[in-house]
């Protein structure tokens, strides 16, 4: 074999395809980080509107990853210049897949004009259509899963009998370990807003469920967390290319944090207040609470007599609201309130925080269990509600306090449920702060999560050896 053909092997070249969404961006973006950092030659997917959230991947690896640029495909239900779910919300997220899945034919005259074609393919999971066009090719493609393996696992079963289960009240996943039990309101969002016979539901659907036929699964999740269901996983699919790598915003390169912000405002705060005595509260950056909402939990965040931060992002629109007049003044003791960009990571982090009210979406609940906080949950949308579950009733480091992306909370019962976790919940503490520990282990040299890095990378050079 030649030396040239000796590298190829070695270190492929790879076509990275993120999602435009943050929770899909960010986190795929992470493992490209350490993709690169092993060897590989890359290439990354984007549209113009997106290319600028590579930036510290490009600076950091100039030689080894090059931005492909291909214009947002249009479509009816997007408004021209939209590139990114977040400007369209949950919703979107619909007519984002179907808009992209336009970009098969541009991208297979791509790989055929190329002297070097990428090897293989890394594409978010809501990008199922690219297991079509790596087929047309003949090559690997690999799905990366946002979500932890709890939520693939139900994937298939949702989408393959999708009529029926939208039928039922409740249902039982015998198939799974544990049985877990959902109500079909809580399956994720795009199972929800299914129709039946409807292109772009058809599109999805399709590209759900060629994920788990792809040559490898990506997981950002970790051994610790989800040991049953990434075994179920690879018993599932038939192989043994499951690969869990994360907490990967442990291991990525982000460049996100913002020093400008007023984070030194809410760490002297944060600095003042006894350890595992603070709330932190936060819906995530897409989620606005509307007016009733926040003033219930306004409210109930009073009533708990408890210490907390709240981030709240001001409503652009009408019917979404800011705190209640006088709110701040009334909690200046008990409270912060913070109305710009929070320094997340490192107030979860902080000795004075013990819980995260939190949506559970699933790079906030991974940034908890991090933090080794427990989880106060509220879930309202997308895969939150499945989260959830897995927080609360299989692992145990969590409690619901409230439930639905439109619900106004009790805010008697929210202040109860809240100050309850916080005085009473120490053994909900206590498997949060091992939690902590199986994360921080798992991207460890030599352990769970950076040996499953070493074999994508290792199967991938084996690929054209």
């Amino acid at each position: 074999m030649s030396a040239a053909a000796t590298a190829t092997a070695t270190h492929p070249h790879i076509l990275v395809f993120p999602y435009p969404a943050q929770g899909h961006m960010l986190p795929l973006l992470d493992l490209t980080h350490q993709l690169a950092l092993r060897g590989l030659t890359i290439t990354i997917l984007v549209t113009p509107k997106n290319l600028p959230s590579l930036s510290p991947l490009l600076s950091s690896h100039p030689s080894s990853i090059t931005p492909l640029v291909f214009p947002f495909p249009s479509h009816p239900l997007i408004p021209q210049g939209v590139e990114h779910v977040k400007d369209l919300g949950n919703s979107g997220n619909l007519p984002v897949m179907a808009a992209l899945g336009k970009l098969h034919d541009p991208l297979l005259n791509w790989f055929n004009s190329q002297s070097n074609p990428p090897v293989a393919i890394i594409s978010d999971f809501f990008l199922g259509w690219t297991q079509r066009l790596a087929t047309q090719l003949q090559i690997p493609r690999l799905t990366f899963f946002a979500s932890g393996a709890f939520v693939v696992s139900l994937s298939d079963y949702m989408w393959s009998n999708i009529e029926k289960l939208k039928s039922l009240s409740e249902i039982k996943l015998s198939h799974l370990p544990g049985s877990p039990v959902f109500k079909p309101e809580n399956f994720p969002s795009l199972f929800k807003h299914y129709k039946q016979s409807d292109p772009d539901c058809e599109f999805v659907k399709d590209g759900i469920l060629a994920n788990t036929k792809s040559w490898g699964c990506v997981l950002n999740s970790f051994d610790g967390l989800e040991t049953e269901y990434i075994q179920w996983l690879k018993t599932y699919v038939g192989h043994n290319r499951v690969y869990s790598v994360g907490p990967v915003s442990l291991i990525g390169n982000r460049g996100d944090s913002d020093p400008s912000s007023g984070s030194d405002r809410v760490m002297t705060w944060l600095d003042q207040c006894p350890d595992g005595s603070v709330v932190y509260v936060c819906f995530g950056s897409q989620k606005l609470l509307n007016k009733e909402q926040v003033e219930a939990l306004a409210k109930g965040l009073e009533k708990s007599g408890r210490r907390f931060v709240w981030v709240v992002k001001p409503g652009t629109n009408n019917g979404f609201g800011d705190v209640p007049d006088g709110f701040e003044e009334r909690v200046s003791g008990q409270g912060l309130v913070i109305k710009e960009w929070a320094p997340q990571v490192l107030i979860l982090n902080h000795e004075a925080v013990g819980g995260f009210l939190s949506h559970c979406g699933w790079n906030s609940v991974l940034e908890g269990i991090v933090g080794g906080v427990m989880i106060l949950a509220w879930p309202m949308e997308a895969d939150q509600f499945v989260n959830a579950k897995l927080l609360v009733d299989e692992i145990g480091v969590g409690v619901r306090v409230c439930e639905g992306a439109d619900t106004v909370p009790n805010s008697d019962e929210l202040g109860r449920a809240v100050a309850e976790a916080m005085t009473q919940g120490g053994g909900m503490k206590t498997k949060a702060k091992d939690l902590k520990q199986k994360a921080l282990a798992a991207v460890s040299h030599g352990e769970s999560s950076m040996k499953d890095l070493d074999r994508i990378v290792e199967e991938l050079g084996q690929l054209r050896g």
